[in-house]
């Protein structure tokens, strides 16, 4: 009797641990879980990702097409990125006529057809066909209630959670604005050269306006160099503004001859708030000098 009892119970312990081991290894972890839940979202641009992760939270993993440090004008999107869109749940084009998703966002959209493809500049006035829309923290607004829209419609069941983050959010890029109109209050000579013309919806809002080095997406001649260079003596402009993404040297010739300053401004940040807030600042402190 008691050879049969000890049998027993050495069977029911067996049973036990192989159960065990069975939830242990088959059963995901805490983590996978919680990025099983998530909304998988694909953008184009770096300061995308933060417009979404700051209304989406922990509620979405998000994927850049465009890495920081490359140029969408001429970036191709990696093998390992395109197993991204397979899996996504929503693209957020930007919507206002970047090369990158002028090339691609068919072919993208081949690929996941079950993907939903959101513009997020919708409702915003394109100008001259300038792409570079979210260089405006007021068309960030608009982008940004774009993308809680389109959260909500996904899920429903967090639209609270998406409704608090959002408004958070748009008082900080109100916060911004005015930070942004005080810095520019007293500038006279609102004028600045830049290489790449990625900042007329920035110049609009606080009443500047960009010369651009870089014609239609082509590298300057020595004739139209030369004639910048007049126009910026003759205008008293004191400021260059170059972008990581393209070459510097005509940006540098034009400040050694006009006695000017370059700036390194990154339109594709995804830090969004504090750059903008940081070329701001040095921009308006170069066009205050005197």
């Amino acid at each position: 009797m008691k050879k049969i009892l000890l049998l027993t119970v050495t069977v029911s312990i067996a049973l036990i641990t192989m159960l065990f081991a069975t939830i242990f290894f088959t059963s995901p972890s805490p983590a996978s879980k919680k990025n099983e839940s998530k909304i998988r979202v694909i953008v184009t641009i770096p300061p995308q990702a933060e417009f979404v992760e700051r209304v989406g939270g922990e509620r979405v993993q998000v994927t850049v097409m465009v890495p920081p440090g490359f140029s969408p004008h001429t970036y191709e999107p990696k093998p390992s990125q395109l197993k991204e869109v397979e899996e996504a749940e929503i693209y957020f084009a930007m919507g206002s006529g970047i090369d990158f998703e002028i090339t691609w966002l068919s072919k993208l959209r081949e690929i996941n057809e079950a993907m939903l493809v959101v513009n997020c500049s919708e409702g915003i006035q394109i100008i001259d066909r300038d792409p570079h829309v979210w260089l405006s923290p007021r068309n960030a607004k608009i982008i940004v209630n774009n993308v809680y829209k389109t959260l909500v419609q996904v899920d429903p069941a967090n639209k609270q959670y998406y409704h608090e983050n959002l408004e958070a959010y748009l008082q900080e890029l109100d916060d911004l604005d005015g930070e942004i109109k005080t810095l520019f209050s007293n500038v006279t000579n609102r004028i600045f050269i830049v290489y790449h013309p990625s900042w007329g919806y920035f110049a609009r809002d606080y009443g500047l306006i960009q010369i651009s080095i870089e014609r239609e997406g082509k590298e300057p001649t020595a004739a139209s160099i030369a004639a910048l260079i007049e126009q910026a003596k003759r205008l008293n402009i004191k400021v260059v503004v170059v972008s990581p993404q393209f070459n510097v040297k005509s940006a540098e010739v034009i400040a050694d001859e006009i006695g000017g300053k370059i700036i390194f401004a990154d339109p594709l940040a995804k830090d969004y708030i504090s750059n903008l807030r940081s070329v701001a600042s040095k921009l308006s402190e170069v066009m205050s000098q005197k």
